[in-house]
């Protein structure tokens, strides 16, 4: 029974477990962008703000991908539209990133 519990403790803690909001999730990678909101906005966005929050084994998790956050990294005080953009390793790590469109 000693034999089996170290084989077993290194699978669990090697194991991945970081995971991100996505609308499709593949089993080794992820790589998707999808919308999250629209306004009623008719001017053309002309700024781009991005705000990224990382996972790392689902233990360690660190980031403000807010909306408030990537407006504010671009200048934009009038939101046009709103992705996101989501990537997974193998649940070793895991990106998640806000962009929003205005001006």
């Amino acid at each position: 029974m000693k034999h089996l519990l170290w084989p077993v403790l290194v699978a669990t803690l090697l194991s991945g477990c970081a995971t991100a909001v996505s609308p499709v999730t593949g089993s080794l990678y992820t790589n998707v962008k999808a919308p999250l909101l629209v306004t009623d906005s008719t001017e053309k966005p002309t700024k781009v703000g991005r705000a990224t929050m990382r996972s790392i084994l689902g233990v360690y998790a660190v980031g403000d991908a807010s909306v408030e956050a990537a407006a504010k990294n671009a200048g934009i005080t009038h939101i046009h539209h709103v992705d996101y953009h989501t990537q997974n390793l193998m649940g070793v790590m895991s990106d998640f990133t806000v962009i929003v469109y205005g001006n």
